[in-house]
């Protein structure tokens, strides 16, 4: 397979990106942020999920922002939808399903075409961004759900159009940007930026403290071990 999706590690490993560009943009604030780096059609970050809010959610009194930043896990897709695909994956998310209790359907293996590309639905977390502000993450989780769950496309238009309703966004107005060339141009931006960084898998989660990064969690983990971590590089700056 192009990539690898480890059950010992919880990691998913992204495809190289045919072209890297330097881009210009101040990276590094000086604030306190807890980075998710992931993609919507990664199945360990399905699994992670509702830990993440949990921590998001947890540093909220302590006014430690939350930034997603879009992985990349497979742009472009192009692999073969063949059987051999069809049980990495099904046998994959039921690892998935078993560390985590994240719920999976499966009739997306009885589709006979699908392109496993994961560029739209991580332009769809930047299209979103502004139109859900603090409701990012749970954007970013309603598009997992449906993938994963009910088995939709996201490479598909017409499969944001009941996440928008749930989100309380024009439809219109999401179409407007997914499709638009801002949201392509940000989305590959945050591709290669997580790439600068050193991010090799999904999902990574990173707490940029002043002007430093520390790793909180490369690969699944659990809200408490992410907490801690957290905690101590917090007490150690």
């Amino acid at each position: 397979m192009a990539n690898y999706c480890d059950p010992e590690t919880g990691i998913c490993t992204p495809s190289s990106l045919r072209e890297l560009k330097a881009i210009g943009a101040n990276e590094i604030a000086d604030r306190q942020e807890i980075i998710y780096v992931g993609d919507p059609m990664c199945s360990w970050c399905w699994g992670i999920s509702p830990a993440l809010i949990k921590l998001r959610d947890h540093f909220i009194p302590e006014k430690i922002a939350f930034r997603v930043v879009a992985g990349g896990l497979r742009p472009g897709g192009g692999e073969a939808w063949n059987e051999e695909m069809k049980n990495f994956l099904r046998h994959h998310w039921e690892q998935v399903n078993a560390a985590s209790g994240q719920p999976f359907g499966y009739d997306l293996m009885e589709r006979e075409e699908f392109n496993y590309d994961t560029e739209p639905a991580c332009r769809a977390v930047v299209a979103a961004r502004p139109l859900v502000k603090e409701k990012e993450m749970e954007f970013f989780e309603a598009v997992q759900r449906k993938f994963y769950v009910d088995s939709q496309d996201p490479g598909e238009s017409p499969f944001y159009e009941s996440i928008c309703e749930e989100f309380n966004v024009s439809f219109e107005e999401f179409i407007s940007r997914f499709d638009g060339d801002e949201a392509r141009k940000e989305t590959m931006e945050e591709f290669q930026l997580n790439r600068r960084w050193g991010v090799s898998g999904y999902p990574t989660i990173i707490l940029l403290n002043n002007d430093k990064l520390h790793m909180i969690a490369h690969g699944y983990a659990s809200f408490d071990q992410m907490r801690e971590r957290v905690e101590h590089w917090l007490k150690t700056a």
